[in-house]
């Protein structure tokens, strides 16, 4: 199977007092509703059961606390505005409402109002909170306690990074490209690199200094063109001498739009999807036009299993955006996640042939084509993918030969399917996936059986907790007729993946060929609960008819060399 930058910010975790405050005086049906569905990070039935709660009971902090995470979640952050003010007034102190009132007063430029909430104790942890002094003081005209409040962060160890990206951001965006570049390249420091962004601004004021070269140079080293048709035009216009405008964080605001994004980037990972959707979310709504921004949320979105509201996010994102192609990937992969298969493909079909030069569209259409069991489609869009790499082939592209390969085996052509395989391996030697899936390939057709076990012996060295892997090997023993050495990795390939209907049908045909009938009917009868493909059921339920032997004699193949039964069974 084929199965940004981080740091541990726990300080900064939030936990929703809501979800597990007492319960409102009224409505109690609309609370455990509520309740419920912000522990499933449904955010628009949390949204509607919270609001039908706070009617009965308008005075419930913990309600109103709910309400705010999910009106964010689902991207009103007017509405949850609204119930911040109405829980800062009560006396309710909460993160989620703070970061709804501090992108309020963002948006507004109330520069002095934020200031001073802020030294009053509207805290949403130290990093924040200094950045947003930074940019703060920016707006309000003060450069000098800007950047003061930027190098306390510089001087804070783990912090030095954020410090310094902002700093560089700020002093870009008042015009002082030289000290922002100085920044950038390391030369006080060591390079900054946060996030995407970070080299984008980068690119950005080289170009305003008319360092175009180098400009070009951070472009080629940071973006892979060929899946990022933007950054190639970007390219194209840098090269042409074109001077590329500043636009990363052009005022305070704006800074502000980037600090609740850098933090989201940090807290990626670390934090529930649920509490960094808060960060990327106010970071889209001020600034609509930071792609990267929504990008997340809807990644966030769709990591929460909310097919819908991330199908959205994707589809506000335009075709003159520079996130356009990612986000019609992802939409796609929203729309598959959401049960809609047709649809995703038709996405993707519909990409791919506006931009037919772009890797990643033929790449994702290859994969959803695939899922999908559309054998040949799935051949031919890896095949238009690989198309696009030129020789020599870079070593990451192993899992796209790897990918097509299992398309063409499913389609019964093989010798396509093993030169895949095999070039796969070229390109990643010792990769224990394609020699599991070469190995276990060669075994079934009967084949090559010496090699086919020295790649699954090396598979399994490699990867010695795959199921799949160790049933593999085991498989290969039964092959060989060695039932008594099968059993123990059989059965610890059972142990690894104990619902799987291929490696329980597997382990019911060891026991059976070392004579533990019994054991073996329980186990095929498990398979068979496990819901395997049809041709698999039907073999299976013939075994527990007439047995083993008999299926093998049926279908033709070897029998089972004798061995000595255990006769407890």
């Amino acid at each position: 199977m084929i199965r940004p930058f981080k740091i541990r910010l726990a300080a900064l975790m939030l936990s929703f007092a809501a979800l597990t405050g007492p319960a409102p005086a009224q409505d109690f049906g609309a609370y455990l509703a509520a309740r419920t569905a912000g522990m499933q990070d449904d955010f628009r039935e949390a949204a509607h059961w919270f609001g039908q709660a706070l009617a009965a009971d308008p005075e419930n902090l913990y309600l109103m606390e709910g309400a705010v995470v999910a009106q964010i979640g689902i991207g009103r952050i007017e509405t949850a505005i609204e119930l911040a003010r109405r829980l800062d007034d009560a006396g309710g102190k909460s993160q989620a409402a703070w970061m709804a009132l501090i992108g309020d007063q963002a948006q507004r430029g109330e520069f002095e109002p934020m200031l001073a909430d802020l030294a009053a104790g509207r805290s949403v942890g130290r990093l924040m909170d200094v950045l947003l002094t930074g940019w703060a003081e920016l707006g309000a005209g003060r450069v000098t306690e800007a950047l003061a409040a930027f190098d306390e962060l510089v001087a804070t160890p783990g912090l030095e990074v954020f410090g310094l990206y902002h700093k560089a951001l700020a002093l870009a965006s008042i015009g002082n490209y030289e000290a922002a570049e100085r920044i950038f390249s390391g030369s006080d420091s060591g390079p900054v690199r946060v996030v995407r962004r970070g080299a984008l601004a980068h690119i950005q004021i080289l170009s305003q200094l008319e360092r175009n070269d180098e400009a070009a140079t951070v472009l080629r080293d940071s973006f892979a063109a060929e899946s990022d048709p933007s950054s190639a035009e970007l390219l194209a216009r840098i090269e042409s001498g074109e001077t590329i405008p500043y636009d990363v964080a052009r005022n305070a605001t704006e800074g502000m739009a980037e600090v609740f994004f850098t933090l989201g980037v940090a807290l990626n990972g670390e934090a529930s999807d649920a509490y960094t959707l808060l960060y990327s979310r106010i970071a889209a709504w001020l600034r609509p036009d930071h792609g990267d921004a929504v990008l997340m949320t809807a990644g966030m979105l769709e990591n929460q299993s909310q097919f819908d509201l991330a199908t959205e996010v994707y589809a506000g994102i335009g075709t003159e955006d520079a996130a356009h192609i990612p986000a019609e990937i992802g939409r796609a992969r929203a729309l598959g996640g959401a049960g809609d298969t047709d649809g995703a493909i038709g996405v993707l079909r519909d990409l791919a042939a506006r931009y037919p030069d772009v890797f990643t569209i033929h790449l994702s259409l290859g994969d959803t084509l695939r899922r999908a069991e559309r054998w040949p489609e799935a051949t031919e869009a890896y095949t238009a993918a690989l198309d696009l790499v030129e020789e020599p082939v870079p070593e990451p592209y192993w899992a796209v030969f790897y990918s097509r390969a299992i398309t063409l085996e499913r389609q019964d052509l093989w010798p396509r399917a093993e030169a895949d395989f095999r070039r796969a391996l070229a390109l990643n030697p010792g990769q224990p996936q394609v020699l599991n899936y070469l190995g276990y390939s060669f075994l079934d057709r009967r084949e090559n059986i010496d090699e086919a076990m020295r790649m699954i012996e090396e598979a399994v060295a490699a990867s010695p907790d795959s199921g799949y892997i160790v049933d593999s090997l085991a498989w290969g023993l039964f092959v060989l007729g060695r039932y008594e050495e099968a059993v123990e990795p059989m059965e610890r390939a059972s142990l690894l993946e104990p619902v799987d209907p291929v490696v329980t049908d597997h382990l019911g045909d060891v026991y059976w060929a070392v004579g533990r009938q019994m054991e073996a009917r329980f186990q095929w009868r498990r398979a068979l609960s496990f819901d395997p493909e049809e041709k698999d059921a039907t073999r299976i339920r013939r075994k527990l008819e007439i047995g083993l032997d008999a299926v093998l004699q049926e279908e033709g193949a070897d029998p089972l060399r004798p061995v000595n039964a255990d006769a407890g069974n």
